[in-house]
This record gives C-alpha cells, structure tokens and sequence, in this order.
C-alpha cells in the first residue's frame, strides 16, 4: 500500500490550496487514481446501515435514470445488483450512490478456470467505470452453496480468488470489498442460535472461502429470511416474532441469551456457526432480507399489511445501530430485498411480490400514503411520492 504524506509549511493557506489541488488531479485521473490505492480516502463498501437490492429479473420496470433519481430522493445510499449490467453503471455514474456489482452465478466456472478472465472481467466492468461510478464491492456468485450444483460449488472459491487477484493487481483492494452471499441452507440447524453449526457437506466448500476472507478482512454474506421460517411453520412460529412486534420471545437455553425477533436469532445462529469453526473475528453482514406482499395460496404470511410491518420495523431497527445479543458491539447493516416486485422470477408466487414498488413506480402496499398510484421521474406528481415516501425510508446515515 502506497501511502502519501503531506508536510504543512508556515505558509498553511497556500499550502492547503495547492494539497487539494493535487488530490483533485489523482482523484480525477483514473491512472493516478489508481496508482495511489485510493489509500488517502479510503472507501467502505457500506454507509450507514441500510441499503437496497436492485433486481431486473422484469420485463417492466422503470429505467435505470429514473430508479437512481427515486434511490436519491428516497436517501437509500447503498444499492447492490446481481450483474454488472452496464447501463445501470451508466446510469449510476455521478449520482455518488455506493454500488456492489455481481459476478453472476453463470460466470463462476469460467472466472475459476482462468486468471486472465477474471482480470478481464474486473477491467471492463469495475476498473473502467471508476471513479465516477462508485463501486465498492464485488458478490462472487450468490446463494452458491447448497444449491445443488457441486461443479459450481467447487468453483467459487477459485472465483473468489482469482477476482481478487485481479483487484489487486490493479491497486483497487483499498477500495472494492468482495463477497459472497450465502442462504441459509449452509446451515445444518439454527435453532437454537448457540446450537447452529455449518452442514458437513458444504463445509469443505465454505473453509477455504472463510479462511480466506479472514485473511482479507471480508464479511460473512448472508441472506435472512424470516418470513420463509414462518412461512414453512405457522403453527409454532409466533408471527409477531417474525415481525418485529411485541412478543415473548425465545431464551436460548445454552447462551441464556433473550431473543425477541427472528431476524437477531437468525445472525446469532450465524456467528454460532462461525465461532464453533474458528472463526470468531468475521463479521456478518445481512446482504438480503424482506417479507412479501403477495403469494401463492399456501404461502402464509404474505400479505400487504405484513411486509409493511415488516420492513417499516426492519428500517427502525437498523436505524438504531446497535448489534444482537450475542454481539451487541457490532453493529448491524442489512440490504433489504427488494426495490421493485420482478414479474419475471420463478418460483412461488412471493418471488414476485417483495418490492417496495410496483412496476409503474407506485407503492407496493399500504404504510399510509393514500392516493399515490403511480411514479414518474420527470412529473410533479413523481416529486409529491418521493417526498412521501422520504418519511418511510429516509436514511439518517
């Protein structure tokens, strides 16, 4: 890491003046930008506590422009995609919105098999939009692990690596943090949280990874999902629980700790399975949670009036910046999943209906703002939304 130091003469105000200056040619030179590894503004990967995952899986979505003047109005700073698409980098540029691109799940083998790709894909689709764009972060597949596919497992961790390497071979590691998400399917139990251990079978896949971002100060990426648990068994799940609302809550009988919301237990399951590995020092980062509005006719729970309930207490939660029971000191951040319902994603119902907008830029549900119907970019009725909305999500970073 190259370091500058700058010594201040009698004369400071001219001294001053001529500091900024150089620091304005680096930071406006993408060579010299990244020749000084960005080590004199060093950037994290995420401000505050709160942020967004911009999914496309949809044939009718407002365009890039327009979401990132709705992210700006709404103060939601960090946004995480699932590609590298790049007119939304495009469309990104200047807004100083905090990004974290994906290396999709389809490019994982081939980024494993070879260096010079995972070189060339970190050129044309970070290096080359700094710094204008300002990505922060790199999510190395998603939701890999478990999923069934053991080729693709046994490649992330090369992926991983490789991608790496690119960044530092570029000088880019001060500033772009890399990650992988994981769902909680790596888990063989979470409950209770002190009793959560990683499954056998991933665990030869997850060391190295762990091992690894251990040594480059990476968090444990994690998708958190209450409304699934409760989803899976009303009957002995308390929705309230779920929900964020008044409850009795769990005791864990081993750690005698006090739970009174899934989402805390479901972290603290987490740092469970990390300090029964080794791993004590990692810290986990929630990098999609949500509830959703709608669904099949067996999906319990999925309901307007609960994915309100839900995120509007997720958004207070988070605003606290206090940690869960089993680490208070470390405080939480967490993505919330999803900026807009995709009506092209498969699966169950619910896949389709976790937005907080609809397609046409209105409301997904009901938290109090009657007579909003539509969002457009450009329309005074768009400013009269925004302003609105502004009150649920305002991000007070």
């Amino acid at each position: 890491m190259l370091l500058v130091f700058f010594i201040i003469p009698i004369h400071f105000p001219h001294c001053l003046a001529f500091v900024l200056i150089v620091v304005s040619a680096i930071y406006h030179n993408p060579v010299l930008y990244n020749s000084y590894s960005l080590s004199i503004w060093t950037v994290r990967a995420f401000t505050g506590t709160y942020g967004v995952n911009y999914g496309r899986i949809a044939d009718n979505i407002p365009a890039p422009e327009k979401v990132v003047s709705l992210l700006k109005a709404v103060k939601i700073k960090n946004v995480k995609i699932y590609d590298s698409d790049h007119d939304v980098l495009t469309a990104f540029k200047g807004s100083g919105l905090e990004l974290v691109v994906g290396l999709s799940n389809d490019h994982v083998k081939e980024v494993n098999a070879s260096e010079d790709r995972a070189m060339e894909w970190v050129k044309e689709n970070v290096q080359s939009w700094l710094p204008d764009t300002h990505i922060r972060g790199i999510a190395v597949g998603n939701e890999v692990l478990g999923g069934g596919d053991q080729d693709l497992e046994a490649a992330l961790f090369g992926a991983i690596k490789n991608v790496y390497k690119a960044l530092s071979r570029l000088q880019l590691t001060d500033l772009i943090q890399i990650s992988s998400p994981h769902s909680q399917a790596v888990f063989a139990n979470s409950y209770p949280p002190s009793n959560c251990t990683f499954k056998d079978s991933i665990f030869q896949y997850m060391k190295p990874i762990l091992d690894f971002f251990s040594k480059i100060d990476s968090p444990f990426s994690l998708n958190i999902y209450p409304f699934i648990a409760y989803k899976s068994d009303p009957q002995h799940i308390d929705l309230n629980y779920a929900l964020f609302q008044p409850n009795h809550g769990i005791l864990d009988p081993i750690t005698n700790l006090h739970y009174d919301n899934m989402f805390d237990a479901e972290i603290d399951a987490a740092y469970a399975a990390l300090d029964a590995a080794g791993y004590g020092k990692m810290v986990v980062e929630v990098t999609e949670t949500g509830w959703a509005s709608s669904g099949d006719e067996d999906e319990t729970g999925a309901s307007p009036q609960n994915a309100r309930t839900y995120n509007y207490n997720l958004r207070k939660r988070l605003f606290k910046r206090k940690g869960t029971p089993r680490r208070p000191k470390i405080v939480i951040k967490a993505y919330m999943f999803a900026l807009f319902n995709e009506d092209l994603k498969p699966g169950p119902g619910s896949e389709r209906h976790y937005g907080l907008f609809e397609a046409d830029g209105s409301i997904s549900y009901d938290i109090g703002l009657s007579g909003l119907s539509t969002w457009h970019a450009s329309s005074s009725s768009h400013s009269l939304k925004v302003t609105m909305v502004f009150q649920f999500l305002s991000l007070r970073s």
